[in-house]
């Protein structure tokens, strides 16, 4: 089994990519699946935020989950965690991204809990 982290773009390094998203779906233990992070220009991510979110405009970092947290029927292999799209250009911290994306694959959101995801983000970071 394992995690499978695929990239597109190289804003950074492959390793600590995989190492942050590793550690943020493994605060919902997921331990499988595969999860795409793709490094975008302003353009490509304001269109998926108008599409997806209806706002007008660039923003930092999206998250679009399929499979989520639960077990998907058939081999492990086949578990999509899903996508995270980044903008470099919009974004202060690429590793907070990255964490704060992967987080929400797993089912976490900063809009709807008490302070829990950021929190979470906040200690992953420090590691």
């Amino acid at each position: 089994m394992g995690l499978d982290v695929e990239v597109t773009g190289n804003a950074l390094p492959h390793a600590e990519i995989e190492r942050l998203v590793t550690l943020a779906v493994a605060t919902a233990a997921v331990d499988y699946g595969h999860v795409a992070v793709a490094f975008v220009g302003p353009d490509a991510i304001a269109e998926l935020n108008v599409a997806h979110r209806g706002h007008e405009g660039p923003t930092d970092v999206l998250s679009f989950p399929v499979d989520g947290i639960d077990d998907v029927a058939g081999p492990p292999g086949l578990r999509e965690l899903g996508d995270i799209v980044i903008c470099p250009e919009h974004t202060v911290d690429l590793r907070e991204a990255v964490v704060h994306g992967a987080l929400h694959l797993v089912g976490m959101d900063h809009e709807t809990d008490d302070g829990e995801m950021l929190a979470v983000q906040a200690e992953i970071l420090s590691w």
